[in-house]
């Protein structure tokens, strides 16, 4: 007896994916889901890294080489962001959400574009952190209510840009796309299944 996989699962036709690359992004919602999912995976690469960090350098308490650390942090997030996206056009949390990003051909990322994506994407986080340091405010709370009011912001700016894509992906050249299959096409695979 074989598995088959649902035809809910199959992958989209080069044609498929370059129709959805100019229409508009999946729900902002979707994205927001994928982009917490992401965040809790890639701590699953943090303290791997932290470690190692902290044996080749001896590092004795948290705020002694914290700027090598964040450098080690950045470089080990490259490295996954971009293999994920070139290779696939999915990271872990976007397979999960059926997300793929790609140019604006539709066509796969290539290293320098992946690379470019994964500096912009930094947008996210830069500014919400860098606001409380230019408006000299030092309490946690000032800080956390900084960056999450920019996160907020940045999500939804993404109404107002062409096709709801987010700022990083419009500056880019990228286009975050739904891998789903569309309703009607899956209708007849699911009806000769039967």
């Amino acid at each position: 007896m074989s598995a088959r996989r649902p035809s809910s699962y199959r992958s989209l036709t080069p044609e498929e994916t370059a129709l959805r690359a100019h229409g508009p992004a999946p729900r902002l919602r979707r994205r927001l889901t994928s982009f917490v999912y992401e965040g809790v995976l890639v701590f699953g690469i943090a303290v791997p890294v932290g470690l190692l960090y902290g044996i080749a350098t001896s590092q004795r308490h948290a705020l002694q080489g914290r700027h090598g650390l964040w450098l080690a942090l950045v470089l080990a997030f490259a490295l996954y962001y971009t293999w994920c996206w070139v290779q696939t056009g999915q990271t872990l949390a976007m397979k999960t959400w059926h997300l793929k990003v790609v140019d604006a051909q539709g066509q796969a990322l290539r290293l320098p574009r992946a690379l470019l994506r994964y500096a912009l994407a930094w947008l996210w986080l830069v500014p919400g952190l860098l606001a409380p340091k230019l408006l000299d405010l030092h309490q946690g709370r000032a800080v956390f209510g900084a960056l999450v009011g920019w996160m907020v912001f940045y999500a939804v700016l993404s109404f107002v840009l062409p096709r709801r894509q987010f700022l990083h992906d419009v500056l880019s050249g990228t286009n975050l796309i739904d891998t789903r299959p569309d309703p009607e096409a899956a209708a007849p695979n699911a009806a000769s299944a039967a």
